[in-house]
């Protein structure tokens, strides 16, 4: 959604007419949520309604509306079955403005998926962080080696970089409820980390890299300091979903973003809902609806 409003700002910047389409209400089986946008210009399509049928109409309309030079918003019903031929079986309803300051302005901008503090910049590192980069999440990537990184101007917009001697101290700056992914180059200062994390104890999610001999050897040193019994059950380690074949850190990467997301909407799946809704029942209330 973030990058979406920067190509509305950069379209508005440059003159470019188009139109914002939005996702007001879905009903049953739709391709996407409630508050799902989409640009179209004359030539440009940037976003996603949820594609197929639906979203050519969507296109076509919106640029009749450009041809005809129409300003005033429109919606549009969409029973996907009976009047697309999708087989999805529920409903849609679309919004159709012109893009404009006020627009921009008033975008809705949701709140990250997961605060992520990810330590560690070598090759599974960089995977990750370019895995997450058109993702809607806030990045942490600490490391002490600086000539590890990428240049500031190649890091995705979400991604913040931190060069600091002691990684371990970084771990009480994290927001409560936050991730972490614990992947350094040294299995002393994986412990070190890991024993921060676990003594913290207000993790959202632990992942640490390493095989079932890693887990085994580091759960003994963490019993041997006292670290609660609970706080070591809650650790991920080995990392990523499960049956994923492979070790090239592409794959890793892939795997582990997917156990993230997994994590974030288990724990704010049905505060996300509500909230959609909510945005459904809104939009729904202040558009005048036309059956397509």
């Amino acid at each position: 959604m973030a990058s979406l409003r920067d190509t509305a700002a950069r379209w508005l910047a440059d003159g470019t007419s188009a139109v914002l389409v939005e996702v007001t209400q879905a009903l049953g089986s739709a391709p996407r949520e409630a508050g799902t946008r989409m640009l179209v210009s004359a030539t440009q399509c940037e976003g996603t309604i949820g594609g197929g049928h639906l979203e050519l109409k969507a296109i076509e309309r919106a640029r009749r509306l450009l041809a005809a030079g129409e300003t005033v918003p429109q919606s549009a019903h969409y029973p996907l079955g009976p009047a697309l031929g999708q087989c999805c079986g529920g409903a849609v309803t679309l919004g159709f403005s012109r893009l404009d300051a006020s627009s921009v302005a008033a975008w809705p901008m949701a709140a990250p998926r997961f605060h992520l503090q990810l330590y560690g910049a070598g090759h599974v590192g960089r995977a990750i962080v370019n895995a997450l980069a058109p993702l809607n999440v806030h990045v942490e990537w600490i490391d002490e080696r600086d000539e590890e990184f990428p240049p500031d101007s190649a890091l995705p917009a979400h991604t913040r970089k931190v060069c600091v001697d002691s990684l371990d101290a970084e771990v009480k700056e994290a927001p409560r409820g936050a991730f972490y992914l614990v992947l350094t180059h040294r299995h002393d200062l994986d412990l070190r980390i890991a024993e921060a994390i676990l003594r913290r104890g207000d993790f959202g999610f632990f992942g640490l890299i390493g095989s079932q001999t890693k887990r085994a050897r580091f759960i003994h040193r963490f019993e041997e300091r006292g670290i609660a019994a609970q706080a070591i059950a809650r650790m991920t380690c080995p990392i990523g979903v499960p049956g994923i074949e492979g070790k090239e850190p592409e794959v890793i990467a892939a795997s582990v973003v997917a156990q993230l997301l997994q994590a974030a909407s288990a724990a704010c799946g049905p505060s996300r809902a509500q909230a959609q809704a909510s945005a459904s029942l809104r939009s729904a209330a202040t558009s005048s609806t036309l059956t397509v």
